[in-house]
């Protein structure tokens, strides 16, 4: 196989070990709260990640890349913009069931098109805006309640396109930090920055939660148990994910991600035994063409 094909497989398998993390998270939310639940992505991730950048230069035999201060900057941004989206996305999972949850999170390769033609100045095709339209035409299908109060009907799109907006820009920070590294191997550069990544999250929620929330941070130490495994998951999702990023644009690897919307609903079923009604189910699929829709666009 083509190594620049390799980002295919890498986010297949980010997808699916991003999903049962998710659930996990989801999970601990009930004990530990949504910034408890998200410290444990970082602080037990942490160790999973070193050992990986280890296996990495053991293996290669490779020297670390300089750090300098452009990379510095967007690890920074994007370390700061994932733990917003992480709690954001929580939050989001208390109001709705976990599947739909995702789906409003899963905006973020729509929200990443968006930002590139803000901010980048890139084009964007009529085929790519018909499916901006598509997509946001399925969250509002999702999301609408007749006769009922709009700000009960809101709250969780908001939240979950607001994650999904952090979200989206963690993930341009994140490859702008990976592609600024001037030497190394894809892979090596790609554990390079998750560790440096996941090191800034670490130590600003502990220097937070030490400030502000010592109770947080105790439930957190005491839950390690049921929060190693979630630590594993989310740091070798994070290992896949930044491989994708490290070989193409941040659009194709979360538009592809988008695969993670059907394995949560096959969690949300088994796991929660939650259900989507069928206007959700439809507005679901309206988002997932669209998003489809917006990949195709892009390589035409």
């Amino acid at each position: 196989m083509d190594i620049s094909l390799l980002w295919i497989p890498a986010t297949l398998i980010a997808a699916a070990a991003q999903t049962a993390r998710n659930t996990m998270q989801h999970r601990l939310t009930e004990t530990l709260g949504t910034l408890g639940a998200a410290q444990v992505r970082f602080l037990y991730g942490l160790p999973f990640a070193v050992l990986f950048l280890s296996m990495v230069v053991a293996v290669g035999g490779e020297a670390l890349p300089r750090l300098h201060g452009q990379f510095l900057l967007f690890a920074a941004a994007g370390a700061v913009l994932q733990i917003v989206a992480t709690v954001l996305m929580l939050a989001t999972m208390q109001l709705r069931n976990f599947a739909l949850s995702t789906v409003y999170v899963k905006t973020e390769p729509l929200l990443v098109a968006v930002f590139a033609v803000l901010v980048l100045g890139d084009p964007l095709t009529a085929l790519g805006a018909c499916a901006v339209v598509v997509a946001t035409g399925g969250v509002i299908i999702m999301s609408w309640r007749p006769g009922a109060g709009a700000g009960g009907n809101w709250r969780p799109a908001l939240l979950g396109i607001a994650s999904g907006a952090c979200f989206a820009l963690s993930a341009v920070a994140f490859r702008g930090s990976i592609v600024s590294l001037e030497s190394g191997s894809f892979v090596l550069r790609a554990s390079t920055a998750l560790v440096v990544g996941l090191v800034m999250q670490t130590g600003a929620l502990v220097v937070w939660q030490c400030l502000f929330r010592r109770d947080v941070l105790r439930g957190v130490l005491q839950a390690w148990r049921t929060s190693l495994p979630a630590g594993f998951m989310g740091a070798f999702a994070s290992q896949c994910w930044y491989i994708g990023f490290a070989l193409t644009s941040a659009a194709n690897v979360r538009t592809l991600g988008l695969v993670e919307v059907l394995f949560a609903q096959i969690a949300s079923r088994r796991i929660f035994a939650q259900h989507a009604s069928p206007r959700e189910r439809w507005g679901m699929a309206w988002v997932v063409a669209g998003l489809v829709l917006l990949l195709y666009a892009t390589r035409s």
